[in-house]
């Protein structure tokens, strides 16, 4: 890379602090100019490494992200810009640290508000490792067709029109980042197109000058002619006025100094930039104006034939030679951003994903169509939002409670149940929470949980297929099935279960009817004759009342219905119920710090 040259199409950078949106403008600006390799080799994130995902049209890519800038000039050593996106409060020493970097030859500041003591001291050790800072308070720079700093130039759209996918002959600098977007739309409706443009930055003391940047296009025998936008304040116009007069600038310029309204104002006037005043008679636009005009300049009335000048000058050019118009090369296809299409309504997908009873994509979660705070605030209650959410349904607050009871009475069933006793035994072996909880509830099935299922499905099927409760026991013998939700080890007629009485009562005071419940009483009655021990369980007892509960609600159809009973759903109850158990008996492990579990010997049958 030769002295005068900043960047080319090789140029690679690291940039300070996760930017996503200015990181993935410069790899959208390097696909367009069919650069070989990205420009952004890695990210410095100092809260973490890793990865961060990026496009590379419209493949992706994964960027390396390092905590200090020393450790991702390491990691890649031919790196030679840092574009530095740090917080005017850690600028200052991400600077430092990068200018220490023997390999790093540019340093990019965007903050603005850098104190203008440390800016200082920027600029003088820069100088002193005969290094480039541009900035505090920038945007950047851009080498058309070769490299992007940041959100330079603005979007790929603007980029394409303003002819920055390929290089022109002019070479650009300014100070306001702004305004340099706007002259490279000037410069490329008026020349060939930009070459390379700079804006050095608003404050004070930038890290490098208007004729750092001009003596490089002075040197750089692909810049064939210089613009210079200037500002109200300072004197750093002068220098060039200094070096056209001695001949040390050759090429032709073409220059306009803003801020020539200042004159009509009563006082001192601050244009924007904290360099932007003029302090004394020789800071005007007017005078800097007039004194790049006496040395041959090229300077307009006004901003307003700025445009005019610069075709003009581009145009003696090509009429000598000096410039040979080139082809315009095939504009390259750009790639949109999916997300903004769709914002724009300009694409259509298959979604993959149905959600129909939650809803997190506004300022608040919605729960069907209902707002959360909503339900916490008029204590609606976990039954409710089972109800939202499982069905659907609001449902009323006899089906809250009842939903809300037989969480209560599925809970626990003891320790010696065989999910209790999975979760106690992965907790023992130093298993977390969330291991522990899943082994217990992996037993759930047929044998352990399944009961509920199946009594809603047995005794839906024979209630409604009108089989008398005589048929129905007879027809499950005959099957050789046991009917499910009947009968218990220990509880009988004579020692009934408590739970089982609960459910009924509250069943039996607040439905509209209770047609299964009344149908699993008369078979009831049927097998406790035969065994006193054979009677409604509470797993039964929840099943068949659930069903009465659906059928109490005028919004639960028929097929909802089946889609619970038949459909093997019930046992959610079940596992939402006992997972809170589980979790109980885990926390129990936990804190009374129970060692690893191993069976004994003596309750194992052991058979050769």
């Amino acid at each position: 890379m030769q002295n005068y040259e900043l960047f080319n199409r090789s140029t690679r950078s690291i940039v300070y602090g996760l930017q996503a949106n200015a990181i993935q403008r410069m790899l959208d600006f390097d696909f367009v100019c069919k650069r070989e390799t990205p420009s952004v080799a890695a990210i410095i994130n100092p809260t973490r490494r890793g990865f961060h995902k990026v496009f590379w049209g419209t493949k992706e890519l994964l960027l390396p992200m390092y905590k200090t800038i020393n450790e991702a000039v390491l990691a890649h050593p031919e790196v030679d810009v840092v574009v530095n996106f740090a917080s005017y409060r850690s600028a200052y020493q991400t600077t430092v640290e990068a200018l220490e970097e023997a390999k790093i030859r540019t340093v990019i500041i965007i903050a603005e508000g850098v104190p203008e003591r440390r800016a200082r001291e920027l600029v003088a050790l820069a100088k002193q490792k005969n290094k480039m800072i541009i900035g505090p308070a920038t945007v950047g720079g851009i080498k058309a067709g070769a490299f992007k700093v940041g959100n330079t130039a603005g979007t790929l759209d603007n980029i394409i029109a303003c002819k920055l996918h390929r290089p022109g002959s002019v070479g650009f600098v300014s100070k306001s980042g702004g305004l340099s977007n706007e002259s490279y739309n000037i410069i490329a409706r008026n020349t060939d197109g930009l070459y390379e443009g700079i804006a050095i930055g608003g404050d004070r003391y930038p890290g490098s000058t208007f004729i750092d940047h001009v003596v490089r296009y002075e040197a750089d025998p692909a810049v064939k002619m210089i613009v210079v936008l200037g500002e109200v304040g300072g004197t750093d116009e002068y220098e060039i006025v200094d070096l056209l007069k001695t001949g040390k600038i050759t090429k032709p310029v073409v220059a306009w100094v803003t801020g020539t309204c200042a004159k009509v104002f009563p006082s001192e006037v601050q244009f924007g930039h904290a360099g932007a005043m003029a302090s004394s008679a020789d800071e005007s636009a007017d005078a800097k104006n007039n004194a790049l005009r006496a040395v041959g300049a090229v300077v307009p009335n006004s901003f307003d034939d700025y445009d005019q000048k610069i075709r003009e000058t581009y145009e003696k050019l090509v009429a000598s030679g000096v410039i040979i118009p080139q082809l315009e090369p095939e504009i390259p296809v750009i790639p949109e951003d999916y997300a903004a299409l769709v914002k724009e309504g300009r694409v259509r997908k298959p979604t993959s994903f149905i959600s129909s009873i939650s809803d997190d994509r506004g300022e608040e979660l919605l729960y069907g169509a209902e707002k959360m705070s909503d339900i916490v605030e008029q204590d609606k209650g976990v039954g409710y939002v089972i109800g939202l959410l499982w069905f659907k349904k609001s449902l009323p607050a006899w089906a809250v409670k009842f939903i809300e009871m037989t969480l209560i009475i599925c809970a626990d069933h003891g320790p010696a149940v065989s999910g209790a006793h999975n979760s106690i035994v992965a907790a023992r072996a130093g298993k977390d929470m969330i291991s522990a909880l899943v082994s217990g509830l992996l037993t759930i099935g047929p044998r352990f949980g399944g009961a509920l299922n199946d009594a809603a499905k047995f005794f839906r099927e024979a209630c409604d297929a009108g089989l008398t409760p005589e048929q129905f026991v007879d027809d499950m013998k005959k099957k050789g099935i046991n009917i499910p939700g009947i009968g218990h080890r220990i509880k009988s007629v004579q020692n009934p279960d408590i739970r089982v009485q609960v459910v009924k009562d509250f069943a039996k005071k607040n439905f509209a009817a209770t047609r299964y419940l009344d149908y699993a009483l008369e078979v009831e009655k049927l097998t406790t004759s035969k065994r006193n021990n054979l009677i409604l369980n509470v797993d039964g007892a929840i099943a068949v009342c659930w069903l009465d509960m659906m059928k109490s609600i005028p919004e639960f159809s028929e097929e909802e219905i089946d889609e619970v009973a038949k459909g093997g759903r019930l046992n959610a109850i079940f596992v939402l119920a006992r997972s809170i158990g589980f979790i109980g008996h885990i926390f129990d492990q936990y804190r009374y710090e129970q060692p690893l579990y191993r069976h004994p010997w003596d309750d194992i049958l052991y058979l050769k």
